[in-house]
């Protein structure tokens, strides 16, 4: 493509009216308007990274304030566990000892009571042997007395009696 300068060119009046305006928009300080725009620009992206930078290193402390805290809670969960076990063993140990002296009580309670039915056994025994033996004295006193004299009887067994009580 060749150029040629002829005025009858629509081409060169839009590149002189271009030229035009780019020299009245230097002319009004357009391009120091613009450089301060994006020193402005420069500026604002500045200050969002360095606020960027000061809430990423407020977030690292954070995450690793966090995570001391998370390792302790850890520490003391165990410690809580391990407390909960002792506190277990503990507690099963006194159960069972409890447990061992109830059974010894109830087994002697029982061995008492075992005790006391013998010896009311052995009374109720003895009872009936000596109401029976009594029956069967006066049965056979009856059967005698039938046949003796009943005033010498009472003499005697009153002297008995006096003996007996003295």
């Amino acid at each position: 493509m060749h150029w040629e300068f002829s005025l009858g060119y629509p081409t060169i009046w839009v590149f002189l009216a271009l030229l035009l305006f780019i020299a009245f928009l230097m002319y009004k300080g357009i391009h120091k308007a613009m450089a301060k725009a994006l020193d402005d620009r420069a500026d604002a992206i500045r200050k969002e990274l360095d606020d960027a930078r000061t809430l990423r290193e407020e977030a690292q402390a954070l995450l690793s304030s966090f995570q001391r805290k998370q390792v302790e809670a850890e520490e003391q969960a165990k410690e809580i566990v391990k407390q909960a076990r002792k506190d277990a063993e503990t507690m099963a140990a006194n159960a069972r000892k409890d447990m061992a002296e109830r059974l010894q009580r109830r087994a002697e309670q029982a061995e008492a009571k075992i005790k006391t039915a013998e010896a009311q056994a052995m009374a109720d025994v003895k009872a009936r042997a000596a109401q029976l033996a009594l029956q069967a004295a006066e049965q056979i006193l009856r059967n005698e007395l039938a046949s003796a004299d009943h005033n010498a009887l009472v003499k005697s067994g009153i002297a008995d009696m006096g003996k007996a009580l003295n």
